[in-house]
């Protein structure tokens, strides 16, 4: 009996390709040149599935041209680049990697809040241009980050540990909203306390969103809600690309209307808005919260493990959509 035929759609560790080698006929793209659409589905025929990296559209079309495709394995916990509604309707399997990169997404988004409320970025740049000649005592002066207020949208897995490390390590008084509110004994867990939206915005020093990506979310930051917040506070984003209304955003800054933001996604990555660029407080990072080598291995083994899961062994580790598959 044949193998099954997997796509591997960017670069991966060595030992990833290996393992899949073994259970697997794989074609990778080694040169890591991301595919166009017309060559993605050209290099899908055949193939009974796919390691994708949340970047390649899996929709309705693609799946039209794509008859023995099963199986597509996320390399990331995000899954929005799947149209899992015209998947589970052709009986294509979609996979994501949650758990895996909690702790260290949130040791990220905890950093970067730090960069950004003391000016990390903007005084470094400011040294590296040979402006510091002198002291004085208001030189990058920034907000405080220990005892002040932490507000998080979006408390799934990777809020709870941003929420843990600000309550228990900087004695923050945390803040949250989310679509549900959280069990009791969750809350207590990260001294966390439920609040609507609007609450947040108004209360928070420090307004961090892990939220996932949907049309439900889309824009959850805009004018409307940057201007809730305190002139004083800072904005985070390692959710998705298209959750903050990025126009807006550079606007409120330009008029510190906010103090700074500090951005690890985008709309349109890996194109930033020229309006952000041209701001000199905001902190910007290349969508990397997860980038550990322990933790991006432990990602794209697991997306491994759920095309052996699947394939080979009929039952994915971390599948989205089997129940719907099995009605």
């Amino acid at each position: 009996m044949p193998r099954p035929r997997i796509l591997v759609t960017r670069a991966i560790f060595p030992e990833v390709a290996q393992r899949l080698s073994e259970y697997f006929d794989v074609e990778s793209n080694t040169n890591d040149a991301p595919w166009s659409r017309d060559e993605l589905l050209h290099r899908l025929q055949g193939k009974d599935g796919a390691l994708t990296f949340g970047l390649e559209r899996i929709d309705a079309d693609l799946l039209a041209h794509c008859p023995t495709l099963k199986v597509c394995a996320n390399m990331t916990v995000g899954y929005n680049n799947f149209d899992l509604t015209a998947m589970t309707a052709v009986g294509v399997l979609g996979t994501n990697a949650p758990d895996v990169l909690t702790e260290t997404t949130a040791d990220f988004g905890f950093a970067l809040m730090m960069a950004t409320a003391r000016r990390v970025t903007e005084s470094e740049h400011f040294l590296r241009a040979g402006k510091w000649t002198h002291w004085h005592f208001e030189m990058f002066s920034g907000a405080e980050v220990h005892g002040s207020t932490l507000g998080i949208i979006g408390m799934g897995r990777i809020g709870q540990a941003i929420a843990r490390r600000a309550a228990f390590g900087f004695g923050m008084p945390v803040v949250y909203h989310n679509r549900s509110r959280l069990d009791a004994t969750v809350e207590a867990e990260c001294r966390a306390h439920y609040v609507d939206k609007e609450e947040l915005l108004r209360t928070a020093d420090h307004v961090l969103l892990v939220v996932p990506y949907s049309a439900a979310s889309h824009h959850t930051i805009g004018a409307p809600e940057l201007a809730l917040m305190k002139p004083t506070a800072t904005l985070i984003n390692i959710a998705r690309g298209g959750i903050v209304d990025d126009v807006a955003l550079a606007a409120a800054l330009r008029a510190n209307r906010i103090a700074a933001a500090g951005l690890d996604v985008f709309e349109g990555e890996p194109t930033v808005h020229p309006d952000l660029l041209a701001c000199s407080n905001v902190v910007l990072t290349p969508h990397i919260a997860s980038a550990t080598a322990g933790t991006r291995r432990a990602m794209a083994m697991l997306a491994v493990d759920n095309l052996i899961g699947y394939l080979v062994h009929g039952k994915a580790v971390t599948p989205l959509n089997a129940a719907e598959l099995a009605q």
